[in-house]
C-alpha cells in the first residue's frame, strides 16, 4: 500500500523543502497545506515553481486547510499514516495536532524550534507510548541534524560534560518571513541555560564568541539564542553539565542589526506583534539583496568536550549545506523515510537526539549527499 503523508504548512518554504526530500526518497503520497490557494504571482506560488527548486511532481496534492478548522482537520489527519507539522511561527503552536494524531493513531513529525512548545509537546509522551504512536519533535536543521551531530559526538566518550553548539547561516538561508519572525521572537526574554549544571538566565544575542567554522565560513561571530536543544539535551545526556546554544549570520553587520534590536530597542516595542511583523519583512528585503552576493546556505559546529580513557578531549562535528531550507527538509524528510520504511519506531515523544539512532542517521545523510566531518580536536 502506498504510504499516505500530510504536510502542514507545507506550501512555506521549509515545509515545501519537506516534501521534496520526500518525493525524491521514498513512493509515499503526499499532501501539503496551506490556509489560501496558491495564487498565481504571489510568493508561494514563485517557490514552488521556481526553476532553482527541484519538482514536486504529480505525486503531490494541495489542500487548503486552516488549522481552527478541525473537523477538516480531523478527516485529513485520519487519511494519513504520517503528518509532518511544518506551520509556523511555533511561539504560539499549540499541541492540537499533536493530540488528534495520538487519538487516531496517526504518527507524527515536527519542525518547531522553540522551547514553549518542546516542552508541551513531550508532556504527551506517556499517552502517545500507550496508542504506540511515535512522534519526534525538532526535526529540521537546527534543531534536528544538529542534535543528532551532538548524539555522534557523545558516543564518542567515556562520559561527557560539555556541549557547544554553533549555528550559521547565510543570508535569508532560503526562509520565508515567519523565520525571520522566529529570530526576532527570540530576542524579547531572557532564557534559561544549563551552564555548570544549574540553570542560568541569559540574554539573547549576548556574549560574542568568534566560531571556527567549515569552508567557505571561516572564523565568525555566533551568539546566545534560545533553541530546544538548550532544554532537551541535559535530559537527553545526564552527565553533561554545559549546553551552550550560539547563532550568527552573514554578512556580519547582521548580526550587529540583531544585537541592537535585542539590546537597544526598547522592550516593549521587540513584545509588540506589529514591531516583530515590520522587522521581519525589512529583513527579508534586506536578505534578498543580499542573498546573490553571500548565497544561503548553512554551517552547523557541535563541539563536546569530554571523559575518554581517563583525559579530558574535544570532539567536533561539521557540517556545510549551500541551502538552509532544503538542509531542514533533507532533516524531517529523512525521519520521515525512515518511519514509513518501519526502520524507526519508538512510541513516544522525544527530540531527535533520543530517537534517532546514529547509524540511521548516517545512513540517510549520506543517500542525500551530507557530509558531516568529524574529529578529536586535543586528547
Amino acid at each position: 500500500m502506498t504510504n499516505r503523508v500530510l504536510i502542514l504548512g507545507g506550501r512555506g518554504r521549509i515545509g515545501s523543502s519537506v516534501a521534496q526530500d520526500l518525493a525524491t526518497h521514498t513512493q509515499a503520497e503526499i499532501t501539503i497545506t496551506g490556509r489560501y490557494p496558491v495564487a498565481e504571482g504571489n510568493e508561494d506560488a514563485k517557490w514552488l515553481s521556481s526553476k532553482n527548486n527541484w519538482t514536486l511532481g504529480t505525486g503531490v496534492q494541495f489542500l487548503v486547510l486552516d488549522l481552527v478548522e478541525v473537523d477538516k482537520l480531523r478527516q485529513a489527519i485520519a487519511n494519513s499514516d504520517l503528518v509532518i507539522h511544518c506551520a509556523g511561527p511555533f511561539h504560539y503552536r499549540d499541541t492540537q495536532v499533536l493530540e488528534i494524531c495520538i487519538e487516531l493513531g496517526v504518527n507524527y513529525l515536527d519542525v518547531s524550534d522553540h522551547r514553549s512548545y518542546t516542552s508541551k509537546a513531550l508532556s504527551y509522551n506517556e499517552q502517545a507510548a500507550a496508542a504506540n504512536v511515535t512522534a519526534i519533535i525538532n526535526t529540521g536543521i537546527f534543531p534536528g541534524i544538529s542534535n543528532s551531530m551532538v548524539r555522534q559526538c557523545v558516543e564518542q566518550f567515556d562520559q561527557a560534560e560539555k556541549i557547544h553548539l554553533s549555528y550559521l547561516v547565510s543570508g535569508s538561508g532560503g526562509a520565508g518571513v515567519t523565520v525571520m519572525r522566529t529570530t526576532f521572537l527570540g530576542l524579547q526574554y531572557p532564557f534559561e541555560a544549563w551552564i555548570d549544571g544549574n540553570w542560568q538566565l541569559v540574554k539573547p544575542y549576548s556574549e560574542r564568541e568568534d566560531i571556527s567554522f567549515a569552508s567557505p565560513y571561516g572564523n565568525t561571530g555566533v551568539y546566545w539564542f534560545d533553541m530546544p536543544e538548550t532544554f532537551t539535551m541535559p535530559h537527553s545526556f545526564p552527565s553533561v553539565k554545559t549546553v551552550i546554544t550560539k547563532f550568527g549570520s552573514v554578512p556580519d553587520f547582521y548580526n550587529h542589526l540583531t544585537w541592537i534590536a535585542a539590546h537597544i530597542f526598547p522592550k516593549w516595542l521587540m513584545q509588540r506583534r506589529s514591531m516583530i511583523e515590520f522587522l521581519s519583512y525589512v529583513s527579508h528585503f534586506m536578505t534578498d539583496v543580499t542573498n546573490a552576493y553571500t548565497g544561503i546556505g548553512v554551517a552547523v559546529r557541535a563541539e563536546v568536550t569530554g571523559q575518554k580513557d581517563g583525559k579530558t578531549a574535544v570532539y567536533c562535528a561539521n557540517l556545510v549545506y549551500e541551502n538552509t531550507a532544503l538542509a531542514s527538509g533533507c532533516g524531517t524528510g529523512s525521519i520521515a523515510q525512515l518511519l514509513l520504511e518501519g526502520k524507526l519506531k519508538k512510541p513516544g515523544v522525544y527530540p531527535v537526539e533520543e530517537a534517532l539512532p546514529t547509524d540511521l542517521f548516517v545512513e540517510t545523510m549520506n543517500s542525500r549527499g551530507i557530509k558531516i566531518n568529524s574529529n578529536w580536536v586535543k586528547s
